[in-house]
């Protein structure tokens, strides 16, 4: 019997290029395992032959972040997910970044993967989810679309999850501006007790400055906006040779940044996770921002990352 031809732990690969771009999409998730600009590795991804660490690139959906006890109400409907972060009883970062995404279209500059996502008994209803990669002169853009296909509204919310680094930066020395004047206070399971201002705390990075030795693992919700109505988090080495900034577009009001202290081995604060997020940690509680999503109706997003200086 011949030996079956192994695959990789992410599954089918898929790279696009252009411009002196190039980013690898993978079939487990849906998620981005690399981005590179003329060589230079800007997203702290992982190998071909490496399971995903640290939700490195994976897409967020239905909802982002974590929810209490996994437990959330809809109406007079009570709620129970998986407790897939069972060592603080939550449920995180929701329900496709294990699973088997489908290429719906592919070109050299841009691929298209979706999933269908069926409805079960933590989150009753179903979903359409298309992300598309493309890559250009402008850097790599992510665009979201999510089509409720039942015959009731869903909530929704939607983040990903990649990680930025500098080319020989170290994170304490890595400027960083985060758009957000206000920060989530949290529990000791990570959880929202409240909010607060960031000024002149050691939270405000509305202006660049050094991350130090800063521990972030923190929401960052009030964002200033640009012209566009969209927003950007910016990383940068202190003598500005080298950038790299992360947009999104309007849809995204919430900023997660995390320094990824609590990573083990080479991983330990090598890089920055820099999350687009629509709506705050345990939103299917809060509802803040949640996004209701009528039988038939699409959400639509998009975001992306621009080296420069």
């Amino acid at each position: 019997m011949e030996n079956a031809v192994s695959r990789p732990p992410s599954g089918t690969q898929w790279t696009i290029a252009a411009d002196g771009h190039e980013a690898v999409i993978v079939e487990v998730g849906g998620g981005l395992r690399s981005y590179r600009h003329d060589g230079v590795d800007y997203l702290d991804g992982y190998e071909e032959d490496e399971i995903c660490p640290g939700s490195a690139g994976q897409v967020l959906a239905p909802w982002p972040n974590r929810i209490r006890d996994g437990a959330y109400t809809v109406g007079e409907r009570s709620l129970q997910l998986d407790l897939s972060e069972p060592a603080r009883n939550n449920a995180i970062h929701g329900l496709v970044s294990w699973v088997s995404w489908h290429l719906v279209e592919q070109a050299p500059d841009a691929v298209t993967v979706g999933y269908d996502l069926p409805p079960r008994p933590g989150y009753p209803w179903s979903l359409r989810l298309r992300t598309r990669y493309s890559v250009s002169a402008d850097g790599l853009r992510i665009e979201h679309e999510a089509t409720n296909t039942g015959d009731e509204a869903a909530p929704f919310g939607f983040s990903m999850h990649p990680y930025l680094r500098l080319p020989d930066v170290p994170v304490d020395q890595i400027s960083l501006r985060v758009p957000g004047r206000t920060r989530v206070l949290l529990d000791s399971r990570l959880l929202p007790v409240g909010a607060t201002s960031v000024t002149g705390t050691e939270y405000d990075f509305t202006a660049p400055r050094p991350i130090g030795d800063a521990v972030l693992d923190v929401a960052f919700g009030d964002v200033v906006r640009d012209d566009d109505g969209g927003s950007a988090v910016t990383l940068a080495a202190a003598d500005g040779a080298s950038a790299v900034h992360v947009w999104a577009d309007r849809e995204f009001g919430w900023w997660q940044v995390f320094t990824g202290d609590t990573l083990t081995g080479q991983r330990h604060r090598r890089s920055v996770a820099v999350e687009p997020m629509t709506c705050p940690p345990d939103a299917f509680r809060s509802g803040r921002d949640v996004i209701t999503l009528k039988p038939g109706a699409t959400w639509r997003g998009a975001w992306g990352v621009r080296p420069g200086a």
